[in-house]
């Protein structure tokens, strides 16, 4: 297994595939409980975009993606309309005494792990490499989730997220999660 930042654009393909198999609207109501889903459907300009600006962490098995966190910094707020309300709820909160958009930070445009793989230490491995890949540049990573998708919000505690703020946006509950690199 190999992890490492996305290069190539058979990486970003790789990344592309992984995401529609977990998409939510392509998933059964019991694989959405049990194991969790995507919900931005990126299409290639998007990715490589966000990929140019700070690239995407991926966990590779030969030359196949099996798990990926994808990078997304301040620069994109407006390049995902589904993601607006998020950035603007970001831009409301405070931490240790100061606006979140005083900061510099990362916010992870999704994380993902190909069904086969999970429950085997990728997604750790994926995030411990983002933060020693970003952590130098940025205070904390940042992002949000529906409360349904449980799978995905331990997956985030247990890498040392802690929600910090819950809202209700489109009759949805959110959570939203930050791993402080500053500790």
């Amino acid at each position: 297994m190999e992890y490492t930042l996305a290069k190539s654009d058979e990486d970003l393909e790789g990344i592309l595939s992984l995401q529609k198999a977990n998409l939510k609207k392509n998933l059964t109501p019991k694989e959405i409980e049990l194991e969790g889903y995507v919900t931005v459907d990126h299409d290639w300009e998007i990715l490589k975009s966000l990929n140019e600006i700070e690239p995407h962490v991926i966990a590779k098995d030969g030359n196949k993606i099996v798990g990926y966190v994808l990078t997304m910094t301040g620069k994109s707020r407006y390049d995902i309309p589904l993601i607006y309300p998020m950035f603007n709820e970001f831009d409301k909160l405070i931490f240790k005494g100061q606006s979140i958009s005083e900061y510099k930070y990362m916010v992870v445009g999704q994380a993902c792990i190909y069904k086969d793989y999970r429950g085997k230490g990728l997604v750790e491995k994926c995030f411990q490499l983002y933060k020693e890949t970003y952590s130098q540049f940025y205070d904390f990573s940042i992002t949000e989730i529906d409360r349904i998708n449980k799978r995905s919000l331990n997956a985030h505690l247990k890498i040392g997220y802690q929600v910090i703020h819950s809202y209700k946006d489109n009759d949805k509950d959110w959570d939203v999660v930050l791993w402080d690199w500053n500790k």
